[in-house]
């Protein structure tokens, strides 16, 4: 087995006791207390944990006090994983851990070589937290040594995939920023603040403006009746039927066949969110060079960002606005929706 990576300058020091980033000062060290450490049901030795800070702050974070690693994170190909958690962690490091025993269990001097030497580190799930144990360079070399750092599930892995991929993360808005869809209802809420608005206006250039977002939400609001009644749509004197696609199932739902209408001049599409109910259909409405920009995020077969989405609307509502924008799922895949579409509700973060 190869040999660890030198220690970079003024690195070394990462045993419980040394100095370095937020240590605290010589002789202030919290005494330790001693752990059972696993990586999934094998066990890998007694480790001494002692935490960064005395007191009621200075809790490790461990259940139980025990240390049960369930996986390896991804390897990062650009930076080190502790210069990664001190960006994204909200704490610095929580706790330091060594190997008890010299030599180190064999199964913990190889987990250790592993996330050293392959810029992973070894993560510990609590709840909705991860605790990612991080190897580090000792003074002897001889005695594994990791420092524990926390983030939000989830948070590591995709830091490390776009800084991997060299690309960002872009959120997007649905409603009134990708797509602006309408059911009857709302096109009746339209029209009625449209003409209440132009009974009060005197500016005639204001007037003719509103006068004509009328007509065509009136207009729209017909082929979305028709639509709701026949399964069809009278566009320029041609009656344009409905096609039925297929939505791929998320998180174990079923297969659904979706009536669907298309109208490319228009850039316009008229779906129901539950095929079997009428009063769900929605006329829907791309916004203006939305392919242009879906082509630059795609362009050469190479994602340029990472995409998620965020909106305030039901998720059944969501997830098919979304397959109406990215119908081959170059931005999000199948089996990234269910983590990537996030509905809030009003006042919640995500």
């Amino acid at each position: 087995m190869a040999a660890p990576r030198p220690p970079p300058p003024g690195a070394m020091g990462g045993g419980i006791a040394g100095s370095g980033g937020a240590v605290p000062a010589a002789g202030a060290t919290p005494a330790g207390v001693s752990m059972r450490m696993f990586h999934g049901e094998v066990f890998l030795g007694e480790m001494e944990v002692s935490p960064m800070k005395q007191g009621a702050e200075g809790g490790l974070p461990f259940p139980s006090n025990e240390i049960r690693v369930s996986h390896l994170s991804p390897a990062s190909e650009r930076c080190p994983p502790l210069a990664i958690l001190q960006t994204i962690a909200p704490f610095s490091v929580r706790c330091k851990l060594q190997s008890k025993l010299t030599p180190p269990h064999p199964s913990l001097h190889r987990l250790y070589l592993t996330c050293f030497n392959e810029f992973k580190s070894a993560v510990v799930v609590v709840g909705d937290e991860e605790l990612h144990l991080v190897a580090m360079p000792t003074k002897t070399g001889k005695v594994p040594c990791f420092w524990c750092c926390s983030a939000r599930s989830g948070l590591y892995a995709a830091s490390v995939g776009m800084l991997n991929l060299r690309c960002l993360a872009i959120v997007f808005d649905l409603d009134e920023t990708l797509i602006v869809a309408n059911t009857m209802k709302s096109f009746e809420d339209r029209i009625e603040i449209l003409s209440r608005r132009m009974d009060v206006e005197e500016d005639p250039v204001r007037i003719a403006g509103m006068s004509a977002e009328i007509k065509r939400y009136i207009e729209d609001k017909e082929l979305l009746k028709e639509f709701i009644d026949t399964d069809t749509v009278t566009d320029n004197g041609k009656i344009v039927g409905t096609q039925r696609e297929e939505v791929q199932p998320v998180s174990g739902q079923e297969r659904i066949l979706r009536p669907v209408i298309r109208l490319p001049d228009r850039n316009a599409i008229l779906t129901r969110i539950n095929p079997e109910i009428r009063d769900t259909s929605v006329f829907v409405k791309l916004r203006p060079a939305w392919e242009e920009l879906r082509s630059y995020l795609t362009a050469k077969g190479r994602k340029r960002f990472e995409v998620y989405v965020c909106t305030m609307a039901e998720r059944d509502y969501a997830l098919e606005m979304w397959r109406l924008l990215d119908p081959e799922g170059n931005l999000i895949s199948s089996q990234q929706l269910s983590e990537r579409v996030n509905c809030v509700k009003s006042g919640k973060s995500t």
